[in-house]
C-alpha cells in the first residue's frame, strides 16, 4: 500500500506542476503564522441579525414551478450555515398569491437568518405614482422578510420585449420611498454593477447595504437580449459588454467613503462575477466597509437537486474560505490586472 502511494506521488509529481503564469497575485501566502482553521464561531451583525458566515445568496428566482425546491434548499442552508438570502423578484406575488409558496421561505430559512424580499425599481416607481405604497409594506410583512431589495435594472428593462420604462432617476425614486416608507432597503444592480456616481449617491443614503451585482457574471441585459430578433441582438449587443467589475467597485467605494467622510450605509454585498472564495475571500478583505460576498449562478447549479449537494458545495464553499482567511495576506501591490 505505502509502496503504491509512493509510486503515484512520483507520477503526481510530474502532473502537478505549476506555471508562473498561473500565480495568483492578490495574495501572499503566510504558511508559518497560524494552525489549521477549526469549526470555532466566527458570528458578526450583519442586516441586523447574527450570521455565521460571510456569504450571501443573491436574488434568483420564483413563480418558476421549479422556484420553490430551489428557494427550499437556499433558506434550509441558510438555516444551518448561518447566512441570509434575497428572493427573486416578488413582483408575481405583489397582487396574486397564486404563486406564494415559491417565495415563502421564513419557515425554512428560521427567525434567526436574514431573509429580503425583492422588486424592481419599475415597480417601486408605479407604485408611488399610485400612491400605493402600502402594498410594499404589506408585501414585506406577509413574507416575514426583514426589508426590500430593490433591483434597479434600466438596460434589462430596456432590451426586455414585455419591459417596463422608467420615467424618473432610480435614485430619485428610491428616495421617495424612503419618506414614504420606513423598512429596511437594499438596492443592487442586475449584472452590471453601477459607476462612482451612483454610487455615492447610495452611499450617502441610509441604506442597510448596496448589492453590487458587478460585472463579469449572470448579465441580465444579455439574458434579455438572447431572447430578442437577431436584427435588435447585433444592433444592441454591445451593451451587455459595459459596466464595473466588483473588484473596480470595491476600490471605488473605499475612495469615496475618502470623499463623502461619514456614510448613510455602511455594509456592502459583494456580488457579480465572483466565481469561488477567494474571490469572496479577496474582495471582502479588501472592502473598507463590513462586507459578505454573494454568488448566484453557482449556488443555482447545486440547488436544483437535491439538498444534499447543495449542503456539500456550501460546507465545502465555506471551509474553503475560513482556510484562506488563516494563510493568505492580501497582497498591497496587486492593482486588479
Amino acid at each position: 500500500m505505502t509502496r503504491d502511494r509512493k509510486l503515484d506521488h512520483i507520477q503526481l509529481a510530474f502532473d502537478s506542476q505549476t506555471d508562473f503564469a498561473e500565480q495568483d497575485q492578490r495574495f501572499i501566502y503566510e504558511p508559518m503564522l497560524a494552525g489549521h482553521p477549526t469549526d470555532e464561531d466566527d458570528s458578526f451583525l450583519f442586516l441586523g441579525k447574527m450570521v455565521r458566515a460571510p456569504f450571501w445568496v443573491s436574488s434568483m428566482t420564483g413563480g418558476t414551478g421549479v422556484a420553490e425546491k430551489i428557494n427550499k434548499n437556499i433558506a434550509q442552508a441558510c438555516r444551518e450555515f448561518g447566512f441570509g438570502m434575497g428572493l427573486g423578484s416578488c413582483r408575481k406575488i405583489l397582487f396574486d398569491k397564486t404563486q406564494w409558496a415559491d417565495f415563502d421561505m421564513r419557515e425554512t430559512i428560521g427567525p434567526d437568518q436574514p431573509l429580503w424580499a425583492n422588486l424592481g425599481i419599475a415597480q417601486i416607481e408605479k407604485l408611488l405614482k399610485d400612491k400605493n405604497e402600502k402594498a410594499i409594506v404589506d408585501l414585506v410583512g406577509e413574507l416575514r422578510a426583514d426589508g426590500l431589495i430593490i433591483h434597479v435594472n434600466p438596460l434589462q428593462e430596456w432590451f426586455q420585449p414585455e419591459g417596463d420604462r422608467i420615467e424618473d432617476a432610480p435614485v430619485d425614486t428610491i428616495e421617495r420611498l424612503m419618506d414614504r416608507i420606513h423598512i429596511p432597503l437594499i438596492v443592487k444592480e442586475v449584472g452590471q454593477g453601477m459607476g462612482d456616481e451612483s454610487l455615492k449617491r447610495l452611499l450617502k443614503l441610509p441604506l442597510a447595504a448596496i448589492e453590487f451585482a458587478a460585472y463579469g457574471g449572470t448579465n441580465f441585459s444579455n439574458l434579455e437580449l438572447m431572447r430578442e430578433n437577431p436584427e435588435k441582438q447585433e444592433m444592441f449587443q454591445p451593451f451587455a459588454f459595459v459596466g464595473q467589475s466588483a473588484h473596480q467597485m470595491v476600490k471605488n467605494v473605499n475612495r469615496l467613503l475618502q470623499e463623502i467622510g461619514e456614510p448613510g450605509c455602511r455594509q456592502l454585498i459583494i456580488s457579480g462575477g465572483l466565481k469561488n472564495y477567494l474571490d469572496g475571500y479577496h474582495l471582502t478583505t479588501l472592502s473598507q466597509l463590513p462586507a459578505v460576498y454573494g454568488m448566484a449562478s453557482a449556488v443555482l447549479k447545486h440547488a436544483t437537486g437535491d439538498y444534499s449537494e447543495l449542503k456539500t458545495y456550501i460546507g465545502n464553499q465555506l471551509k474553503a474560505f475560513r482556510l484562506a482567511k488563516q494563510y493568505l495576506k492580501l497582497n498591497p501591490d496587486y492593482d486588479g490586472s
